[in-house]
């Protein structure tokens, strides 16, 4: 959620974001509940005053369309697992070919080198793997996320700064 909520503050400001969801399923956030006339809360508001776009970007014309789009950005955040963007064709090191003076904005959950880079890193796993969520909750449940801890709005304040 670092990228989205960083992207929605940059949104806030005044900036043009323009969001990328993936073909055939689009935000894994359009499933969250509730629901308000058929559509998610939690992706209206993770996405107010955002432009979007939905692309195949494991096809070459998807990825060719992510690159005109990238041509003309002045910022591009991702955070995607590590070899995603290079296997869309739009790492640092193709983008910086045609978009040089792009400030590109890569987030992840356990950074790009080390024994979890090629994991997926969130809020919740963060919150489990620190053992947070052991101390939460009632003892006979199961362990109960901290909603209050939330790493993604963190990550957005330093990297909105940093921009």
């Amino acid at each position: 959620m670092a990228a989205p909520t960083c992207g929605l503050m940059l949104s806030d400001m005044g900036a043009d974001v323009i969001k990328v969801e993936r073909l055939p399923n689009g935000d894994d956030i359009r499933k969250l509940a509730p629901f308000v006339a058929g559509v998610s809360s939690p992706f209206v508001m993770m996405n107010r005053n955002k432009r979007g776009i939905a692309i195949d970007l494991k096809s070459s014309e998807g990825q060719a369309v992510l690159k005109d789009l990238i041509k003309d950005a002045d910022i591009l955040i991702e955070n995607y697992r590590q070899g995603a963007v290079e296997a869309f064709g739009v790492g640092y090191e193709e983008v910086k070919q045609f978009n040089e003076r792009l400030i590109y904005c890569s987030i992840s959950g356990f950074g790009r080198s080390g024994p979890y880079s090629s994991k997926g890193g969130f809020d919740l796993v963060a919150q489990g793997m620190s053992g947070l969520m052991s101390i939460t909750g009632e003892s006979a449940d199961r362990p109960v996320s901290y909603t209050h801890l939330r790493a993604h709005e963190t990550d957005s304040y330093l990297v909105c700064r940093l921009l």
